[in-house]
């Protein structure tokens, strides 16, 4: 049975994909951003291999999340399901980040960076990424007007990009980015279309099946299917770019292949 860590996993599709796993015998390491949101997966707990804490708004905090995770060993798999929606302001955050930014692109790449390399990675995604496109010269929005939506569609845009960077780095991990629909969680509200046992089914199938279907990299995933992401995800020349402006906002780097 495989060992799975999973961020934001007190709620929503979080909890759903960290449920699943747990009934399927495997084991979950689990992640709240404060001991208080912990509380919420008491439940889970007993279950699983332990609950890591750690807000992700602030990289001191995220950077203590991956010596937690590393504590307890390799993971088998990790699902980097945190993130935040529409925020109202630009933040900051403790270093000075674009909250949005820093939970939803800048908090994924560090774990990947610092943590020790898994077997599989799985970065959720969303369709809207497809209105994320444009210019990187202002990634952190100092200059920009804040605009929620356009900030929440580039980190999007931001974590398809990075799971095609790291299958091209890193090949012997499979790497993938999951668009997980709609799904009636706290941030998609009770009119989604979407339910969490479906919304989470695509990505924890990638981060444990041996079916050969599940063990490629690389690719942009919806409900169980490959789907064609927004072309600048695929483009090499933004994701080096990509990974460039993240080392230089978080002073970390990749690790080489």
């Amino acid at each position: 049975m495989a060992i799975v860590f999973i961020t934001g996993s007190t709620d929503g599709l979080g909890r759903a994909a960290a449920q699943s796993l747990l009934e399927q015998g495997h084991q979950v390491v689990l992640h709240a951003r404060s001991a208080e949101r912990a509380a919420a997966i008491a439940g889970l707990e007993s279950h699983s291999a332990r609950v890591v804490i750690g807000d992700l708004k602030s990289a001191a905090q995220t950077r203590h999340v991956a010596d937690q995770v590393n504590a307890i060993g390799r993971m088998d798999a990790v699902i980097h399901n945190a993130g935040v929606y529409t925020e109202r302001s630009r933040g900051p955050t403790p270093e000075g980040h674009a909250t949005t930014l820093a939970v939803n692109t800048l908090a994924p790449y560090l774990l990947t960076a610092l943590m020790k390399r898994p077997d599989r990675l799985v970065y959720l995604s969303s369709g809207l990424h497809r209105g994320g496109e444009g210019s990187l010269s202002d990634l952190d929005w100092t200059r920009r007007t804040w605009d929620p939506a356009k900030a929440y569609a580039e980190s999007k845009l931001h974590m398809v990009a990075l799971a095609f960077a790291l299958a091209r780095r890193w090949p012997q991990v499979p790497s993938n980015a999951v668009d997980p629909g709609w799904a009636r969680t706290k941030m998609g509200g009770a009119g989604a279309p979407v339910g969490v046992a479906t919304g989470q089914r695509t990505q924890t199938w990638l981060a444990v099946n041996d079916d050969p279907a599940a063990l490629v990299s690389g690719h942009y995933w919806h409900d169980l299917r490959r789907q064609e992401p927004a072309h600048e995800a695929t483009d090499r020349d933004f994701q080096e770019r990509l990974l460039d402006r993240l080392g230089e906002l978080t002073g970390v780097t990749l690790p080489p292949a």
